[in-house]
């Protein structure tokens, strides 16, 4: 498994961006501010992510997306410990990310990482997202902000 950036003149993979998100409009505005980073199995893109530039000392992980073939595999944690290591090679302060109050498996995943819940945004998703969103039979509502020094 290989993780790199995704090149200038290669298309994203929107297939697996809409995995994490599913405004299509919203991964097109912070894939032109942010970076994007793929992990390869041979000819076939596993995995993304996208560090998003927030503040001079601050770096967001966002967009961390799975291909169903290799989730629960180990891909994800590896994806966010090499993203916190591209976020301390660019010589950020700090990583954030953000998750969905239904997002079970990503909470405890970020945690196993060494983030630290840090806020609440309530009604989030409901004031960004003309849809509901739905995971493990939860409403989406609210953001869960975590955060880790680097």
């Amino acid at each position: 498994m290989k993780i790199r950036k995704l090149r200038e003149e290669e298309n994203p993979p929107f297939d697996l961006l809409l995995l994490a998100d599913p405004s299509e409009n919203l991964i097109k505005e912070y894939l032109k501010k942010g970076l994007c980073y793929i992990a390869e199995d041979g000819d076939r893109i596993s995995g993304v992510y996208v560090l998003l530039p927030i503040r001079e000392e601050a770096i967001e992980l966002i967009n961390l997306a799975v291909a169903e073939i290799y989730q629960g595999k180990g891909l994800g944690k590896m994806l966010v410990m090499h993203a916190i290591e591209e976020a301390r090679n660019l010589r950020y302060k700090r990583i954030e990310v953000g998750t969905g109050n239904s997002s079970i498996s990503q909470l405890a995943l970020y945690q196993k990482c060494g983030f630290r819940m840090n806020r609440i945004d309530k009604d989030f998703f409901l004031q960004h997202y003309e849809e509901e969103i739905y995971e493990n039979g939860i409403q989406c509502i609210d953001m869960i902000r975590l955060t880790q020094d680097i």
